[in-house]
């Protein structure tokens, strides 16, 4: 296994993601912002931040496959969301569950980090994810 996900006792518990990844592999792979937007950057599910976050998951995901990795040799995922508020988690997290069997997300998900921004390239644009997994 080149990843291993773990949250250590003494951490705290329950979260959405684990605390710790460890990628023993030797091949790194970068996945650089993902958005709401299909192959031809058509803007998916506009003012919608769970159709959002689902949509740029989906992405993340086909830029993994493209290097032969998926979720589960990630090993730290971020999230930009613009305007965060904490009462914005619940939709945040329904994007997340929406695809996680589809895409085979491990749950609770790599280490994450969840990072709210004023501001992202287009007034559209309400989540993007960057995904760092590494192989053998």
């Amino acid at each position: 296994m080149t990843v291993q996900l773990l949250s250590p006792e003494g951490m705290p518990q329950p979260v959405p993601y684990h605390h710790v990844a460890i990628g023993t592999g030797t091949r790194q792979v970068h996945v650089s912002g993902q958005i709401s937007r299909g192959p031809d950057g058509t803007p998916l599910a506009p003012d919608d931040l769970a159709g959002q976050v689902a949509q740029a998951l989906r992405n993340t995901a086909t830029g993994l496959a493209g290097a032969g990795a998926s979720f589960r040799d990630v090993v730290r995922l971020t999230f930009y969301v613009t305007h965060w508020a904490p009462e914005k988690i619940d939709a945040f997290m329904a994007g997340v569950e929406s695809v996680a069997a589809e895409l085979d997300l491990p749950t609770p998900m790599p280490p994450a980090s969840l990072i709210g921004v004023e501001y992202l390239f287009m007034p559209d644009v309400l989540v993007e994810v960057e995904a760092t997994a590494v192989l053998d």
